[in-house]
């Protein structure tokens, strides 16, 4: 899943993407109000981490454009501020948690796990087809009793293939989503980790296949037991 920070903290913000990475996310960096705000906008993102006081425009301000765009992207906000008020504010302006500063590592990670899990007022911890699941919590695509555990970027890569089964993925929607808009990656690169998944596929022995048709994408096809 792809995390944006937006901290102007240059210790902190590098503390955040080591950790979070640590933990198998994909995560950009921002370090003021602007480009936090024109970075959430651009939809590629599962979740943001953005800081109150920034440069520029505060966190508040980024919620309540983000919300008032129709913009859902769950938002948790940091702040040295511990003033009721200011809480009140945050979660008013549309922010799903806020989170004052010094604060675990623990509790943050428990808190973006919880807003990436919901999904309206359901809570999902797998995607499922055919005799595939993923586990989104700790990455492991399985067949049966079989598992594997996927890269931060397999796991992209199989969750945008899940939530759309049957139906076609760009492979410029894939470059987009796991690398970014600004990434210099080679021209190749979703095919050579497509291939990983199809190995890992292969080695649980799942009848679920990832087809490409020509020029137009990716999709999932379950063969049918012989």
């Amino acid at each position: 899943m792809r995390i944006l920070v937006v901290e102007d903290e240059k210790r902190l913000a590098s503390t955040l993407e080591d950790m979070l990475e640590q933990e198998n996310y994909l995560v950009d960096l921002a370090c003021d109000g602007e480009s936090g705000l024109d970075n959430a906008m651009i939809g590629i993102y599962d979740a943001a981490i953005l800081d109150v006081m920034l440069p520029g425009m505060d966190g508040f301000e980024i919620v309540r454009h983000l919300r008032k765009e129709g913009v859902a992207l769950p938002v948790l906000l940091l702040t040295a501020r511990t003033d009721t008020a200011d809480r009140v504010t945050g979660l008013d302006c549309g922010a799903d948690y806020y989170l004052t500063k010094p604060f675990a590592c623990e509790e943050l990670l428990a808190c973006l796990r919880a807003l990436l899990r919901r999904q309206g007022d359901v809570v999902t911890e797998e995607l499922q087809y055919g005799d595939l699941t993923l586990n989104l919590l700790t990455s492991t695509l399985s067949c049966g009793k079989r598992q594997v555990t996927l890269s931060a970027r397999e796991f992209e890569l199989m969750r945008l293939l899940l939530i759309n089964r049957e139906n076609l993925t760009s492979k410029e929607t894939m470059l987009v989503k796991v690398w970014g808009y600004e990434a210099e990656v080679e021209g190749n690169v979703v095919e050579v980790y497509l291939s990983f998944l199809r190995k890992k596929l292969n080695h649980i022995k799942s009848t679920v296949r990832i087809e490409a048709m020509r020029r137009m994408g990716y999709h999932l096809r379950q063969d049918t037991p012989a």
